[in-house]
Parts: structure tokens; C-alpha cells; sequence
């Protein structure tokens, strides 16, 4: 069964359904423009799905601008934003993806899905700042680029949330060198040498 519930994160079967036909888009489109790596398409509701679908447990229902950087193939920005379109319904989304074709599946997958989201089609250093509640980005850059990018795209108050694997913690003294910040340390569920990054009060040192 395909479902949250082992994580405490209970959503409809409107909610499933909608997931159900993103993976299918997933699956029909990575062959031609590798939106996931091959190895993992055949274990995506785990690997993918479900390891997005936990970071919108941690942050919660709340309303706001939520930003999801280099979004990819849609992790963790679309499954996000299925999941809030019932449960956060207040949420608006906005993904960031400058490959066209990969922007072009996600406008295609909000599309057939219903869910209402915006694509910019840009580099992340050359967005507007996007003042966001709640900001987030897998497997994107280092910690410490995540962060210049958190700076220009949070809101004063905003959180971030970075999925990061065993490394995480050379990541974190690395970034001390550069930036300020507060932060907890979330374990992963679909890894237990990972875990997600809740990162907020950003600042140049």
C-alpha cells in the first residue's frame, strides 16, 4: 500500500491518486530527459516520494510562499505541493528549475495532477528574491551554497529545510566558516545516516 501513515503523515485518496499519476508521468518521462537516476525508478515512491512527503511533515500545515530550489524532477517541490493541496491549502509554491525540458514535466505533472503552482524556468542566482516562508532544496549544492541562496530567497522569519546525506555534519563546519545560523537536525525515515536540515536566523559572519 502506498500510503504516509508509517510516518505519522495521513492523507486522502484523492491526495495518493494524484501522486500515483505523478510517478507514472515520472516513469514514462525519465528515459528521455533522466529526471531521476534509472536505479532508483523502479523504488521511487520510497526513494523519492516518500523522502519528500517527510519534509512536508516536518514543516507542518501552515500557510505562506514555500519555495523549492532546482526542483528537478519534482523532489521535493510537486510531491509538497500535492500533499498541501489538502492539507495546507493557504500554501502557495513556486519551483525553481532552469532546465526547460525538467521545468517543462513539472508544468506538465501540476497540470495533469490539478494543482496550482508556478515554474520559473530560471537559475536560482538570477530569480528576483522570492521572499519565502519556507524554502527548500534536494540534492541541489553544498550547504553553504544553499545558504547565499536562502539569504536572497528568504523571508525575514523564513525556515529552510535541506535533505542532506552522512556528510551532513562536515557540511554544517564548513558553512560556520562563512555564515550564522540556527538549526536542527530532523532523521531521515527513508535513511538513517541522513537527515533534514531546518536551518533559519541566516547571516553573513
Amino acid at each position: 500500500m502506498k500510503d504516509f501513515a508509517h510516518i505519522g503523515l495521513n492523507v486522502s485518496r484523492e491526495t495518493l491518486d494524484r501522486l500515483d499519476v505523478f510517478e507514472k508521468l515520472l516513469k514514462k518521462w525519465n528515459p528521455a530527459i533522466n529526471l531521476v537516476s534509472k536505479s532508483t525508478l523502479e523504488h521511487a515512491w520510497d526513494r523519492h516520494f516518500l523522502d519528500s512527503a517527510q519534509v512536508f511533515n516536518i514543516v507542518g500545515a501552515q500557510r505562506g510562499h514555500w519555495v523549492d530550489l532546482g526542483s528537478g524532477g519534482g523532489f521535493p517541490g510537486v510531491v509538497c505541493a500535492i500533499i498541501a493541496a489538502e492539507r495546507s491549502p493557504d500554501m502557495t509554491f513556486t519551483l525553481v528549475e532552469s532546465d526547460q525540458r525538467k521545468s517543462t514535466f513539472l508544468r506538465t505533472v501540476l497540470r495533469d495532477v490539478g494543482v496550482d503552482a508556478q515554474v520559473l524556468a530560471q537559475r536560482v542566482e538570477g530569480v528576483a528574491p522570492l521572499s519565502a516562508n519556507v524554502l527548500t532544496a534536494r540534492a541541489l549544492s553544498s550547504l553553504s551554497n544553499l545558504l547565499e541562496f536562502a539569504d536572497r530567497h528568504l523571508d525575514e522569519n523564513g525556515i529552510a529545510y535541506f535533505p542532506k546525506g552522512e556528510k551532513f555534519q562536515q557540511e554544517l563546519d564548513e558553512a560556520r566558516t562563512a555564515w550564522r545560523f540556527s538549526h536542527k537536525s530532523h532523521a531521515s525515515v527513508t535513511d538513517q545516516n541522513a537527515v533534514i536540515l531546518e536551518v533559519g536566523e541566516i547571516e553573513r559572519v
